[in-house]
């Protein structure tokens, strides 16, 4: 797998919340061997022993059940102590959800999209009352669930600190789950220091969020730029997102303002995706980095 990837012209790769544990020798191995540098790893990595499918969601921090917290916690350790293994000090990991008995606000703002494809959603007004009711409700219900969030963190704190590795805290695409956009600056400004955490943007998932209404891309980068760690890129082509760079919606230019030469940029494509349109979203990513740093 990561001699395809070098192959590709790739020296460094960040591992995903779909390496099953199979894979682990290989990866060691290849790392060992100086094939290629890890920059980062996605919780959970490797799966929980009978897991083989993509899971980052499989144990949420935002859980407050025992039994679910600490498989959280015990399989946020081990994927800890993986990234380190591998020479990396960042894990990208998201941060759970909101749950609703019967019914999901965000669902409502999802029907009435569907069913009005053509309108802007920041100045229809009918989407805009539905946006606000369901945001509200959002609001009304969050508070457990988000201190429960913040609680975990803090038990992983000194964790990840001893083994230097930061936690890359991901903005999420679907409504209910968290943090809430508009709060991240405040969440990661309250971090106590030295931190443990910071901001991992998903190009596609901000994309998203935007044609929801829910936030401007350009305006979140800017209020969460100081804590930025590293970008997942892909584009967004409609609803659909981990398209190759270039393919979809997203201003990458205004994206690429942003970067720094400490962040860490991972391509993350669907594996539709073609080696062809791998290797031409790489050399535009390329590009763009030579006209950021000129």
């Amino acid at each position: 797998m990561l001699k395809e990837i070098r192959s590709m012209g790739f020296d460094h790769a960040e591992l995903s919340h779909g390496i099953r544990i199979v894979l682990v020798p290989g990866i060691l191995e290849a790392v060992e061997e100086g094939w290629i540098k890890i920059t980062s790893t996605h919780n959970f990595c490797p799966l929980p022993t009978g897991i083989n499918h993509a899971a980052p969601n499989l144990f949420e921090p935002s859980n407050s059940r025992a039994q679910e917290h600490d498989q959280w916690l015990r399989h946020t350790k081990k994927s800890i102590d993986f990234t380190a293994q591998v020479g990396a000090d960042l894990m990208v990991t998201h941060l759970g959800s909101v749950q609703f008995l019967w019914s999901n606000p965000g669902r409502k703002v999802s029907k009435y999209l569907k069913s009005h494809p053509d309108i802007d959603p920041t100045k229809d007004a009918g989407y805009q009352k539905v946006l606000t009711k369901a945001v509200e409700k959002m609001r009304a219900r969050m508070g457990p669930y988000w201190e429960q969030v913040k609680s975990s963190l803090e038990e992983i704190r000194a964790y990840a600190l001893e083994r230097n590795v930061r936690i890359a805290c991901e903005n999420r695409e679907k409504f209910q789950e968290l943090p809430v956009d508009d709060d991240y600056a405040e969440f990661l400004e309250a971090l106590p220091a030295p931190s443990h955490c910071g901001y991992w943007h998903d190009t596609g998932h901000a994309q998203l969020k935007q044609q929801m209404g829910l936030l401007n891309h350009e305006e979140h980068l800017k209020k969460n730029a100081s804590r930025l760690l590293g970008f997942h890129l892909h584009d967004v082509t409609g609803d659909d997102d981990h398209q190759p760079i270039g393919h979809g919606e997203i201003d990458f230019d205004m994206i690429s303002r942003f970067w720094t030469p400490e962040q860490r940029l991972t391509l993350e494509l669907s594996p539709r995706v073609s080696p062809e349109n791998v290797l031409e979203s790489r050399e535009k990513v390329l590009m763009l980095i030579a006209k950021r740093f000129r």
